[in-house]
């Protein structure tokens, strides 16, 4: 009895302290995201959040624009829960030194997706149109890649589960607009995969995955090389289910890869 006493002790003293390291994470980095609102052509309003360049670097400094998508569990209008895997990420000193930028994070409200599929499904037909918050959220990055200091050759797109399915989605519709893109546990239309064959693209799945099938992944992967795709990167992880993005985001060298892309034409 006693040692169980220990135990549990234990487990609420580890709790407690990931839950104040959690805070001290949050205290710092959220602040420097900007809560902003967004209303596009179709008369959406989008809550997001903006991480700006920590520093410029001169009057002709151009920089590069990141669009995140999250996932499910992080929708709603609270303008804040969006942030809750990525902010110390992007927000990070070293992340925001070695790679200044725009970093752009919607949130899509409740009952709405990215991209209105079935993400348990082992495939989809690629919706005729885009979904109402990303179409939203493709216009909002339009409006900060169209900003003075913004560079239009480099920006990037990446999103976990549903925002997996949401960055599948827009670089299929928009082929010829985005330097790279990092889907995470999502899945797209095989049937299109001409359309990426140019787009450096480095995506995961975890073996385990029960919330969307790995060969979503698989499948696409395998459908963009068939097409003669030289740019497709895939990393399965086999001991790993759908929650991946930690691993993933908090991996530096995934981030290098994507701000190392510039669109030549």
């Amino acid at each position: 009895m006693k040692q169980i006493i220990i135990s549990l002790a234990l487990i609420i003293i580890v709790a407690t302290s990931a839950t104040a390291q959690n805070a001290a994470v949050d205290s710092v980095c959220r602040p420097k995201y900007e809560k902003s609102y967004f209303t596009d052509s179709l008369g959406t309003v989008l809550p997001y959040r903006l991480l700006r360049p920590m520093t410029a670097d001169s009057r002709d400094a151009k920089y590069p624009v990141i669009l995140f998508l999250h996932g499910a569990g992080e929708r709603g209008s609270d303008n804040e829960t969006q942030l809750q895997y990525i902010d110390s990420v992007f927000a990070s000193q070293k992340f925001m030194t070695e790679h200044p930028c725009y970093v752009i994070i919607p949130q899509c409200a409740e009952k709405y997706r990215w991209c209105e599929v079935d993400w348990s499904s082992s495939y989809h037909n690629m919706p005729r149109t885009i979904s109402k918050y990303l179409h939203a959220a493709n216009c909002l990055l339009d409006s900060i890649a169209a900003l003075r200091d913004a560079d239009p050759s480099r920006l990037y797109v990446t999103g976990m589960s549903m925002g997996g399915y949401g960055t599948w989605d827009l670089i299929t519709r928009y082929p010829n607009k985005f330097a790279a893109a990092m889907p995470l546990c999502g899945g797209a239309d095989e049937k299109l995969a001409k359309r990426l064959v140019n787009i450096p693209i480095r995506t995961f799945h975890g073996t385990l995955d029960k919330a969307v099938p790995v060969t979503r992944s698989r499948n696409i992967v395998n459908a963009i090389k068939s097409q003669g795709g030289k740019h497709i990167e895939y990393t399965e992880y086999p001991k790993m289910g759908h929650f991946i993005w930690n691993k993933v985001y908090n991996d530096f060298s995934n981030l290098e890869w994507l701000m190392s892309n510039t669109k030549t034409n």
